[in-house]
């Protein structure tokens, strides 16, 4: 298959440079818990303003002052603040996306990748390779899904759920862009979420109706974001199960859905929507598509983390045309959609 990622070959013969490289990876998980504490602090909410010095930020967060200062130094150190001179630190473009609730903002994400119930999966990541499936049960006492349906869990997965809007958003704008809704007029994002990526389709074309399946914890947000948007009038949210049934629909939404399923559950879904769907009808499978092996690749890293924390993956074409045989559907369109992300248009065979 081809390359659909690109990148650049890294080599070394120097062992110092091969060591310094490793632990530059290694520290990676510092770096990312660095991220979840400016995230966690609203660090990036509270200069929004203008530089502070760290004593203030303490100050209005009831945080340690000197442990705010070691953060924040930290995070300067990687680019996520501006050091103003006098220990008063400000946002750098990075650091703007922890604020809250902003167009762009990863603040959600950061928290939901960097938080207990994931990084206790990763912590057995070993064991994952050993036998072939995530330790998820092992660490949670059920899959990530069942956790984040728990009533006790609501707050970590409301969080999940704007994580995923948020990644939605890096998207969905190329990707609303790219689909023609030509001959459409009933839109079904399957798995959606808060809709996000349903509801910008419906925005760009007011003929569109739009709805939502998912799971009962989590319409209650796409319900919110629609009204939030004047939407409601032509939208619906419906709690159910992909695997089980899908409404009717000229065209369904299935984006970054299938990374969480192994071949025969993704097989299951596509055949309910290809069953499901009106005469004429399409479905857009939005994903990271795995490109040439051994280049630099968001998607093989990605895959790492359906190994650690689902029973999904990442796929390459050839993986994904073989899924969409297999279930009633032929890949008529291939094209990026920013992110790092594919838009896979399907017709039926």
């Amino acid at each position: 298959m081809s390359d659909v990622n690109g990148g650049t070959d890294v080599a070394s013969s120097d062992p110092a440079a091969d060591a310094a490289a490793v632990f530059d990876l290694l520290i990676g998980l510092v770096r990312a818990q660095v991220l979840r504490g400016l995230a966690a602090l609203r660090i990036a909410d509270h200069l929004s303003g203008g530089a502070m010095t760290a004593e203030e930020v303490a100050e209005r967060e009831g945080s340690h002052p000197q442990a705010t200062y070691r953060l924040m130094r930290a995070a300067s150190s990687m680019g996520m603040l501006s050091h103003e001179g006098d220990y008063r630190f400000g946002l750098t473009g990075r650091g703007r996306l922890l604020r809250s609730e902003v167009p762009g903002s990863m603040r959600s994400l950061v928290l939901a990748q960097t938080g207990q119930a994931l990084w206790q999966s990763w912590a057995l990541f070993p064991e994952a390779v050993r036998e072939g499936g995530n330790q998820t049960e092992k660490a949670l006492g059920m899959d990530i899904f069942e956790y984040y349906a728990k009533p006790e869990n609501a707050a970590e997965a409301a969080l999940f759920a704007q994580a995923m809007g948020d990644l939605s958003g890096l998207v969905t704008q190329g990707a609303v862009a790219a689909v023609s809704t030509a001959g459409v007029s009933t839109v079904v994002d399957v798995g959606g979420s808060n809709g996000d990526f349903v509801l910008a389709l419906m925005e760009a074309d007011p003929q569109l109706t739009g709805q939502v399946l998912d799971l009962p914890h989590a319409v209650e947000s796409a319900r919110g974001e629609a009204e939030k948007r004047g939407l409601s009038g032509r939208f619906s949210a419906v709690a159910g199960d992909f695997f089980v049934e899908v409404p009717p629909a000229d065209l369904y939404l299935v984006k970054t859905i299938l990374h969480d399923w192994d071949d025969a559950k993704c097989t299951t879904i596509l055949r309910r929507c290809r069953s499901a769907m009106n005469e004429g009808g399409r479905a857009l499978v939005v994903e990271m598509v795995v490109g040439e092996i051994g280049r630099p690749d968001l998607a093989t890293l990605s895959d790492m983390a359906m190994l650690a924390t689902t029973n999904g993956m990442e796929r390459d074409l050839d993986e994904f045309d073989a899924l969409f045989a297999a279930s009633g559907w032929r890949r008529s369109k291939t094209y990026p959609v920013g992110g790092g992300y594919f838009g896979l248009e399907l017709v039926a065979v």
